[in-house]
């Protein structure tokens, strides 16, 4: 039995570390970031907060009860039944019920309680703005681990390359075809290389943490991601900034929010102005009491309560006169918070096509820049290829062979840049307009 148990805890620790281990895709790492990221949690107990609130505005329509007893002893000169002092103890006891019932109270509550939805509706839209914020950086972060394999790639081949040549300028040297010179520099040359992969494996390192980190993981250990088949992104048709603003007005969550805020700053008005009416309550109660006196017999504590026992019902009315221009200001409080907030909605909306603008150029500049650095960096490579092979026979000096070389790795640098600055750039206009965020 032991043994089965030791057996089932092993298989399930290589389970999870398999599972830990298997590649992430884009989805992947967002649907987690969007249930495990710390902001985006809370973000979401603020929906909850105000969840609450407008359930406490809700419940301001029910009727308040409250029960109360009380007992009170006397000692001493006091005075007596038949108008008499006398030195006496006395006791008194008395139980009450009453509550009250709000009936009008200047539409506040009315308007308290369409406040709560809008203040509810609100949290909400900035709770999914906090998610599309996480998943946009979290589509950074994927697409910086993509460039940063992309270029260890490319270190680690180099270095292999550079690594074969110094093996045969080695057997070249043993011919006595090649001077020591000339293979000290080829190592030189092998030792840049692995520099240059040291590096590209530490950018990797980083980019990885950054976006486990995000994912709230504890750990980078064993995370890796996938690498998505991808059609060339400079052949992504883009729209107009001007037709995805339209799009974006009416499903980007900090519109959203900003326009609630504005209806909220205009129920607020009205919530303000009620603060002139006045306000109308009904209360209602019953009690009973009970009292001894040392001098004197008394009834039963049953039929006093019985006899003692009381109801009340009463109307109350509430007229404000002149309330220190309290509610005067309030009302203007409200209005220039309206003001403010229709302010901040044209903000909001400038800021978006802004971003709109920005991601549409930056993509547009990454299609031209992908489509030249292709070029740029085929031409970079032939001419890298060709001075290798003379850089072979002897035909070309280590200095020509290091600075083809060169200009082959900072082209193709900047492709791989390109290609997936490219990449992000195009799916982001996407995003704008209400897709989903996947490559």
């Amino acid at each position: 039995m032991k043994k089965s148990i030791l057996l089932i805890a092993a298989l399930t620790c290589s389970l999870g570390a398999r599972a830990q281990q298997a590649p992430w895709s884009l989805a992947d790492c967002i649907n987690y970031a969007l249930d495990h990221n710390l902001s985006v949690q809370q973000s979401a107990l603020s929906v909850e907060q105000r969840e609450i609130e407008l359930n406490t505005a809700q419940n301001r329509r029910l009727p308040s009860l409250n029960a109360s007893a009380s007992e009170n002893l006397s000692f001493g000169r006091g005075l007596t039944a038949d108008n008499t002092y006398s030195n006496s103890n006395t006791t008194s006891t008395s139980f009450s019920l009453g509550g009250d019932i709000p009936i009008f109270q200047g539409f506040d509550i009315n308007n308290g309680i369409k406040l709560g939805k809008l203040n509810l509706a609100a949290a909400t839209a900035d709770l999914e703005k906090a998610r599309d914020d996480i998943r946009v950086a979290v589509a950074q972060a994927y697409v910086q681990i993509l460039y940063n394999q992309e270029l260890l790639r490319v270190a680690h081949e180099q270095a292999e390359h550079d690594a074969q040549l110094l093996e045969q300028m080695r057997e070249r040297l043993t011919a006595g075809k090649v001077s020591e010179a000339e293979v000290s520099a080829q190592q030189a040359t092998l030792a840049q290389s692995r520099q240059s992969e040291i590096q590209a494996e530490g950018n990797l390192q980083m980019s990885v943490l950054e976006l486990t980190q995000l994912l709230e993981l504890s750990s980078p250990e064993g995370f890796a991601i996938v690498t998505p088949e991808v059609d060339d992104p400079a052949r992504a048709l883009l729209m107009r900034p001007e037709a995805i603003y339209e799009e974006a007005l009416g499903v980007k969550p900090a519109i959203e929010a900003a326009k609630l805020n504005v209806d909220y700053a205009a129920l607020n008005i009205a919530r303000a102005k009620g603060g002139y009416l006045p306000s109308i309550s009904l209360s209602g109660g019953l009690g009973s009491n009970y009292y001894t006196n040392s001098k004197y017999a008394g009834a039963s504590f049953g039929e006093q309560l019985k006899n003692n026992f009381s109801q009340y019902v009463g109307v109350s009315m509430s007229i404000p006169i002149f309330q220190r221009f309290n509610t005067r200001n309030n009302v203007r409080t409200a209005e220039l918070n309206y003001r403010g907030q229709q302010i901040q909605l044209e903000s909001v909306k400038k800021a978006l096509y802004k971003e709109i603008q920005q991601a549409y150029y930056n993509a547009v500049s990454a299609q031209a820049s992908y489509a030249g650095s292709r070029e740029s960096a085929a031409s970079a490579r032939q001419h890298y290829e060709l001075t290798e092979e003379k850089y072979r026979v002897g035909k070309a000096g280590v200095t020509d062979y290091n600075d083809a070389r060169n200009s082959w790795l900072r082209a193709e640098s900047e492709h791989i840049r390109a290609r997936f600055q490219c990449l992000y750039q195009t799916k982001l206009l996407d995003f704008y307009r209400g897709r989903e965020l996947q490559f």
